[in-house]
Formats: C-alpha cells, structure tokens, sequence
C-alpha cells in the first residue's frame, strides 16, 4: 500500500518542475484583480488563447525602484538616444486612482529647469565624461529580466499625454471625440509601450551594442563581427547553445504622438542599399523629402512606385505584402474611399506617377509592394481605404546604418575622416539596421479617454506581428515577409528570423528634436523668452501624463503551441550570459536586484502552492495586498510559487518538500493502518501543546494546524490527512 502511495505521488510530481499554481488557482503573472470575463480572449485566426500575465495597478502607491516591485523596475538616469530631451526618474512613475476611480499607472513628465549632469559619452572626440542640462523630466519602466514572453496576444488599454486640458486653446478640443488630431504642436512627448530582446536592456549602451536589434541564425562570415552573438560560434559559452545567431529585436505596440502613432518593429541585418528605396538625389532634393512625399527624385517617395523605375532593378525592393488596413475609431472621410478594382487595375498597368497622384492610383498605404487582397475571412479587403478610415501609411524613416565612432563608412551618421587617428574604446561595428512601421492617424479619443492597444505575435515561418486598435486589425507583417525577401542572382538579400526572442515590456515617454512631435523650444526651457502665447499654454500642459488602465498577455495553451513566459528558456538562454556580463546591464544607481513576492493578492491562498487539489503548501503569505515569500531562498516569483533551483543556494527545493511531504504522509497512513486494527472501542491520542509535528520550519503545510491537536478520533484523523 505505501509503495503504491509513493509511485503515485511521484507519478504526479515531476521533481524538475519549477512554476505552479497558487492554492486559489492564479497563474504566478496573472493579476488577482483582472476580471474573470477576462482570462481568455480570441486570437485573430479564432482560436481561444489563455491570460499568462496581467497588470491592472489597482493597487495605488507602488515603487518602482530597483528591488521593489516584482515585475516592473523604474530608471534613474538620461535618455542617451534619438536626439532626446528628457531625465528618466523614479518618482515620475506611480500607480493611483484617476479621476474616474480606476486604477493606473501613470507616468508623469514635468519641465525642469535645473536637470544637470556628467557621463561618458563614447562618440564624443576624444571620448570621456561630458556636462549637460535637460529641462524635462520623464519615466521609464522596465520589465527587463523579470517578466519576458516568446508570442502572445497583447493588450494595453491606454490614454497618451498631451496639452488638452481646458483652456489650452488645442483647436482639436472644438470637435469631437473621433476627430482626428490636427494641431501637433499641443502633443510635444512621443509616448512608447514596446518590447525588447531580454539580451539588451533599453538605455544601457553596453548591453546593446551589436546586439540591438538583431534577429539572425546565420553564419555569415562579413557580418559575423557586427552580431555579437552569431552563428559562427561553436563555443559561445555563458551557457548559449552553439551555433544560434541571437540579439535583442524590437516590436513597438505604439510609439509616438501627434497626429499619428508608429507601429512596427526592428531588426538586423538591414536589407543591402540595392534592396532598399531608391535614395533621393541630393543635387534636386533634401534628404528630408522622403516624409513628406515630395521628392524630385524618380523612385524615392514610394517602394516600387514608379513602377519602371523598379522594374530596372530585376528584382523586387522592400518589404513585400505588408498588410493595412483603415482604423474606423477616428471620423469617415468619403473623399478618401477607394476603389478596390480600380487600384487593382492601375497596379496590374503599372503606376507612372512619381508620388502616386489620384485617389485611386496607388494603395492607400504608399506601399507599392503591399499586399491588396480579402482580410482574414470578411468582405473586406487589405491594402485599400474602403471605408475612408484612419489608414495606416508606410513609415518613411526606414532604419538606420549602426556604427562605431571609428568606422570611416559614408553610410554612418559621423563617420571618422580618413586619416584620422583612431580614439574609440568601442568594438569595431558597421552594420545596418530596418524599420519596418506604419503610421497611423488617431482621434481625439487617444488623449482624453483609453483606446485598447493590441499586438498579436505568432513565431516562426507562418506566423505574423498584427496590430489592433479597438479590435480593428490595421496592419500586419507576415513572417514570410522578413524570412524570404526579395532576391537578386546572387541571393544577396539577408534571410532574416522572424522574431522568436524571449522579449521584455517597456513603458515610457520621452521629448525629442529629431521627431516631428516635439516641444517648444527644443533643447532650451519650454517657455523660451516667454512671449509667444501659443506656447505659454502648450507649456502650461506640463506636467502631462501617460495612464494605463491595464496591460494583459494571452497565449495559445494548446498541445504543440510554441508560446511561452520566462526569460531563460532553454531555446534562447540568457541568465548566464547577463550574470557574466552584468555591468554592461546595470551601473550604481540602477542596480539589478532580484525580487521574490509582491504580486497582488486578497488572501493568503493567492501566495502559496496547490501542486494538486489536494495539497496545500504555504510558501507566502498576503500582506498589505501583496505576496510575501516566506522562505525566498527557496520559493519565489510573484506569488512564492516558484520551486528554485537550490544547487547553488541554502534552504530546502521542492524535490527536498516533496520528499518530506510524502514521509510525513506514510507515518499518517501507518499510524491510521494500526488504529484501524486494533480491538479497541475508544482511545484518545493527547498530544501537548506545541507546535504541530507536520510543521517544519522550512517546508509546507501539507494539513492546517492549530497550534493544539484535539482528542483524535480514526474519522478526524482521516479528514486532517486529506
């Protein structure tokens, strides 16, 4: 009988298993306040996906500094990239109740005029320590080596900053709610909600360096240098699996503001400049001719458009059969419906114009290479404005060439003169990297009320990143699209991955000089000299917030589904590889401190273990509505239902719990097995009081105790057992 007990048991406990359920049946991520009606969603192709992890920050006062929240780490330092304005600090992110008593979080960005500070700055010549002065303060938060996932259904229900409170004079406040935005000069921040390769950490320079944004299995000898990690190396080490071209991609759900938001994602290696659009001829037009679709030059303001131009080529160009599609949450213009026959002709004929004149002569997109055909299983049609939406339009700014300030390429930004002493600390690396993005016209709603957010992301040769705006689907990239690219003879045209990394969640805003969404006065204090009136109330705006109501994953749960959570899975690695490189992924104020506990709770079953339906184990405890560990050295994650591995750490593993479960289980059988056949009718086990034998300093509550143990009859015995 106890051997059978025991083979049971250990039927149904794998001794590698790591991650369980807590006792009230929450998975570790998901957040006790989302409301059942929301644990499942449908996937895009009409299959039923499972929420894997939410956030709805109803619980106010949250830190976000280092070692204080179990999934997301707030920064302290400067924006170093895209010409930026502003400071990140930790006390620009909060969760509190909005004005309608809903939970958020909230990232605030404020003017401040007395933001100085000294760092190394690795381009400067000679490279060293540099002064500057911001005169905006912002936040960033990061779920960076906490909470990571590899596809999924993602959800953010948010509400961006900008200049819209009364008495602003925003002429876009005149209209209503689906209005499109206008006037860009009253949205100066250019909001982010992305994600990135667990390899790199958003802002440390170190970590990303020849690692952002690649998404790259190849051994490719002339560009193996420029990946760090490529698949040339048999022996990577830092426990990688030879062979695989890792880096740290990027998917953008929404970045930027104004009068349109960006979706897309970037990766490497870019497309050869043969591949690319035919670049303006600077001798008749500006480099910046490209965004307004104004360029003189043949071939430089649509891909494939005019279509002879291209056609020269022999091959194609660009991304081919991008999908858009016209959001319907911003104001129907009847001037800008199209005709799908009619488009469909005019490509079938050839397009001739050089900047697709006419309504009808080009896709609505400005892609002369998307895809124009029936959307998923609906009368409607890709490629085509047939309803005079809001349509998402091929993004101009389409990568850039990546260089160390020693490279001499005329491709980089500042490249070093020949002759030139080489000053450079950094390794040496050129490489060019793609944008692959839509922007997109938005309604006043975006500002002043939440607007659901989605990207749906399915790994490998059939899969696809498809973006979703208050459940219209407005674009989608095919994997096919960045696996087999279009190619010459010599097959030159780099066969990408499609995006498989273990990715992480980034929220922030940031100000720019580079972008068109900018504010006044960039690079001096918002006001300027204080005369303009305009700007005095746009200033005035500050301080402006990004509210999120709510961020939520699903994930397909079936059998041979490839999705995932965790950071470290076995198929891409990394814990090893940030342990052996940490400073390159922290520096004195943004230390790397793990967390155990801290999920939101209501009672004490959210935080521990319930391996079976029968089995309690109390690893955490609820306490101020967050997961406490009891034993962190053992039992972790959001709600201490995490079994660690304890090779290298002191305190008891699961597979040690388990075994004494299971030995206190058989005495309790054995001791029943006794009663049970001995002729006697009454007897009472008095026990002194004490603390309950199952009890173990370390380990589990297989029974609840009471501190003192009752007279015991063979049926109340029984029940305390099971």
């Amino acid at each position: 009988m106890l051997v059978l007990l025991l083979s049971t048991l250990l039927l149904f406990y794998p001794l590698h298993a790591k991650h369980f359920k807590s006792v009230s049946g929450l998975q570790p991520w998901v957040d006790v306040h989302t409301p059942k009606d929301a644990h499942e969603a449908q996937s895009s192709r009409g299959e039923t996906w499972k929420l894997t992890f939410s956030d709805e920050f109803e619980v106010p006062g949250r830190d976000f500094r280092p070692g204080k929240d179990y999934a997301w780490t707030a920064l302290e330092l400067p924006d170093g990239v895209n010409a930026a304005l502003e400071y990140y600090s930790f006390n620009m992110t909060s969760t509190r109740k909005d004005s309608s008593g809903r939970g958020v979080l909230q990232i605030m960005t404020t003017t401040d005029p007395n933001i100085t500070f000294r760092v190394y700055n690795a381009y400067a010549k000679p490279p060293g320590y540099r002064s500057y002065s911001m005169y905006y303060r912002s936040g960033m938060l990061q779920t960076w080596n906490k909470f990571c996932f590899q596809g999924g259904l993602l959800q953010v229900s948010a509400k961006l900053p900008g200049a819209v409170y009364p008495g602003s004079g925003n002429p876009d406040l005149r209209n209503g709610q689906s209005t499109r935005v206008k006037n860009i000069a009253y949205y100066p921040t250019w909001p982010g909600i992305w994600m990135m390769g667990n390899l790199g950490r958003a802002l440390f320079t170190e970590s990303t360096n020849r690692m952002w944004p690649w998404s790259y299995d190849k051994c490719t000898k002339e560009i193996a240098k420029d990946q760090r990690i490529n698949a040339c190396d048999k022996s990577p080490g830092f426990g990688l699996n030879p062979n695989q071209g890792r880096g740290a991609p990027e998917i953008d759900l929404l970045e930027g503001g104004g009068t349109a938001v960006s979706t897309s994602i970037q990766l490497a290696p870019g497309m050869p400049v043969k591949f690319r659009m035919i670049e303006p001829d600077l001798n008749v037009d500006t480099s910046g001719c490209i965004y307004s679709r104004e360029c003189k030059t043949v071939g430089a303001n649509v891909p494939g458009i005019p279509s002879s131009a291209y056609a020269k080529r022999g091959y194609n160009s660009w991304y081919q059969n991008l999908k858009y599609y016209p959001n319907t949450n911003c104001n129907l213009d009847s001037a800008q419906v199209q005709s799908l026959s009619t488009v469909l002709q005019n490509r079938k004929q050839g397009v001739t114009s050089n900047i697709c004149s006419g309504l009808n002569t080009c896709s609505a997109s400005f892609d002369g290479y998307a895809f124009i055909g029936p959307k998923d299983n609906s009368p409607s049609n890709w490629g085509v404005n047939e309803n005079g939406g809001c349509m998402p339009v091929l993004n101009a700014y389409q990568g850039a060439y990546l260089c160390d300030p020693d490279t001499t390429d005329k491709r980089c930004s500042d490249p070093r003169k020949e002759g030139n002493l080489e000053i450079s600390d950094l390794p040496s690396f050129n490489y060019q990297m793609d944008a692959i993005s839509a922007n997109t016209e938005i309604p006043l709603k975006a500002y002043n009320d939440y607007i659901n957010y989605q990207v749906e992301w399915v790994t490998g040769r059939r899969g696809y990143i498809r973006w979703i705006v208050d459940k219209v689907a407005i674009y989608e990239i095919p994997a096919e699209s960045i696996e087999v690219p279009p190619q010459d003879a010599a097959e030159s045209n780099y066969k990408k991955l499609m995006i498989e990394e273990p990715m992480y969640l980034i929220v922030n805003v940031a100000l720019s000089t580079s972008w068109g969404s900018r504010p006044p006065n960039p690079g001096n204090p918002c006001t300027g000299n204080g005369l303009d009136q305009t700007t005095n109330k746009i200033c005035e705006g500050f301080p402006m917030y990004l509210q999120i109501d709510h961020i939520r994953l699903y994930q397909d749960a079936s059998a041979g589904s490839n999705m995932a959570v965790g950071c470290n899975p076995d198929t891409h690695p990394t814990k090893e590889w940030i342990d052996g490189h940490l400073s390159e992924y922290q520096d004195t104020v943004n230390k790397v401190v793990e967390v155990s506990g801290g999920a939101a709770c209501v009672k004490d079953d959210d935080c521990s273990v319930s391996p079976t339906s029968t089995m309690r184990i109390k690893t955490g405890k609820c306490s101020k509505q967050a997961c406490k560990c009891l034993f962190p050295s053992s039992w972790g994650g959001p709600r201490c239902t995490l079994a660690i591995n304890t090779s290298k750490r002191p305190g008891p593993s699961f597979e040690l719990s388990l075994v004494f479960g299971i030995f206190v289980i058989i005495i309790l059988i054995t001791v029943l097995y006794k009663i049970s056949f001995l002729e006697v009718r009454s007897f009472k086990i008095l026990v002194p009081k004490r603390k309950d034998v199952i009890h173990h300093e370390l380990e589990l509550n297989g029974v609840e105790t009471t501190g003192t143990i009752e007279p015991l009859t063979k049926e109340s015995a029984m029940a305390k057992v099971l």
